[in-house]
């Protein structure tokens, strides 16, 4: 077979640019050699639409027993009652979970996009906003930080059929016990969208949505460390929201609803090697060695925030309690698409970002979000944090400055050089 040296030449580049630069992109992390493996195996060839045990293709018989596993693992990882661990991301667990619970124009209440929220949490542009009556809570102007009075208030008005907690830049732990309060309060449904620190709630580094919240969705990657992929997950305690006479606790009914709002609802077959890939990187999450990696992502961002607020920047909320923050640049008169592209210039990779109460356009931006999971999984430690941001520092208030730039920018391939991308 002839080798495809375009696309193999491309891989190599992207290789390069990960092992050779700064991935601070909160969303982003690397994955292990098992991982990568179980992702690009023989399982790409097996199709399996239904469920372990309930597929509508012979030859499943191997594939049910991965699927089941990854299932029995990330269970136990999140003290979950039920799984399903076939959405291809985190946007088509979403997607599931209100095709499962909702009619088209019910309404929902979710974090703002422009203040930390997600595309699938009712933003006009996505179906959950198209398909769906939205309705937002946002962060005080004064503290950056959710108001969870406040969210009392708008539930009360708006009626939600669905609340959504849970956030894409949000840097504090979110107190699921008071959302669910609401919820009830309201007689609604409420939904955790935890694809950011998922991989820090599985080792108790973070609150757990499960006891609190009714469904639970994720990513695989990001803090889980899995690949790119999504889940959906269950506690013991569920009230059907859909004026169905279930008594509470039918796990059994919802089951079977989420798990058909996934195929034939809103998938086709599901992705085995994927599937298996997920269930590799649960097994590696179950292990005591992840919460020492969870707890140094902390550490890491902790020290990053600070730096940064040293440096005076402002950080959204005062700090950060997870893995993330998100950087309003107004105070330095540059904008987020501008810091993005010259810091990429340095090979140093971060995501520009709306921040609350934005005065431009999300193509533009005031902000910028950075993240430390990838960093610590590369091995790196508080006092590279303080480096990294010094370095930032300098390309930013440099920026006309090509040579400047270049220093940086052989800084960090330097920094970078003998660190693989997966050091645990």
């Amino acid at each position: 077979m002839t080798t495809d040296n375009t696309i193999f030449d491309l891989i190599e580049k992207e290789r390069n640019r990960q092992l050779h630069g700064l991935e601070l992109i909160a969303s982003e992390n690397f994955v292990s050699s098992q991982v990568m493996a179980a992702a690009g195996s023989v399982l790409t060839n097996k199709y399996a639409e239904g469920l372990p045990g309930k597929r509508y293709y012979g030859g499943c018989e191997v594939v049910d027993q991965i699927e089941q596993t990854t299932i029995d693992r990330v269970k136990e990882l999140f003290g979950a009652a039920w799984a399903n661990v076939q959405p291809h991301s985190g946007a088509q667990a979403n997607a599931a979970v209100m095709l499962g619970v909702l009619n088209p124009g019910d309404t929902i209440l979710g974090f703002d996009l422009s203040h930390g929220g997600h595309l699938t949490h009712g933003s006009s542009v996505n179906y959950s906003g198209k398909l769906y009556r939205p309705t937002f809570y946002g962060v005080e102007r004064e503290t950056g930080q959710i108001n969870y009075d406040h969210i009392q208030i708008i539930a009360q008005k708006e009626k939600p059929k669905l609340i959504i907690c849970g956030a894409s830049a949000y840097s504090r732990d979110i107190d699921f016990a008071r959302f669910r309060q609401i919820a009830d309060s309201v007689n609604a449904l409420l939904m955790a969208d935890i694809s950011h620190p998922s991989g820090l709630i599985a080792k108790e580094l973070l609150n757990n949505p499960i006891p609190h919240c009714h469904i639970v969705t994720s990513t695989t990657h990001k803090t889980l460390r899995g690949p790119r992929g999504g889940i959906i997950l269950m506690g013991k305690d569920f009230e059907n929201p859909m004026g169905q006479k279930t008594p509470k606790g039918d796990l059994k009914m919802m089951s079977a609803v989420l798990d058909g709002a996934v195929f034939p609802g809103t998938q086709g077959g599901p992705l085995e090697h994927i599937i298996a890939a997920k269930g590799v990187a649960f097994g590696e999450a179950l292990s005591n060695n992840f919460k020492t990696y969870g707890m140094q992502v902390i550490k890491n961002a902790s020290a990053m925030a600070n730096a940064f607020m040293n440096y005076g920047y402002h950080i959204v909320s005062g700090g950060t309690s997870n893995h993330c923050m998100l950087i309003d640049l107004r105070s330095k008169g540059i904008s987020g698409k501008e810091a993005e592209n010259i810091l990429v210039k340095a090979d140093i990779t971060v995501n520009k970002n709306m921040v609350p109460f934005d005065d431009k356009s999300p193509f533009t931006t005031s902000g910028i979000r950075v993240g430390t999971a990838a960093l610590t999984t590369r091995g790196l430690k508080e006092k590279d944090m303080e480096h990294i941001v010094s370095l930032i520092n300098e390309v930013l208030i440099n920026r006309t400055q090509e040579s400047a730039i270049i220093s940086v920018k052989k800084q960090v391939n330097s920094m970078m050089e003998e660190l693989p991308l997966f050091t645990w």
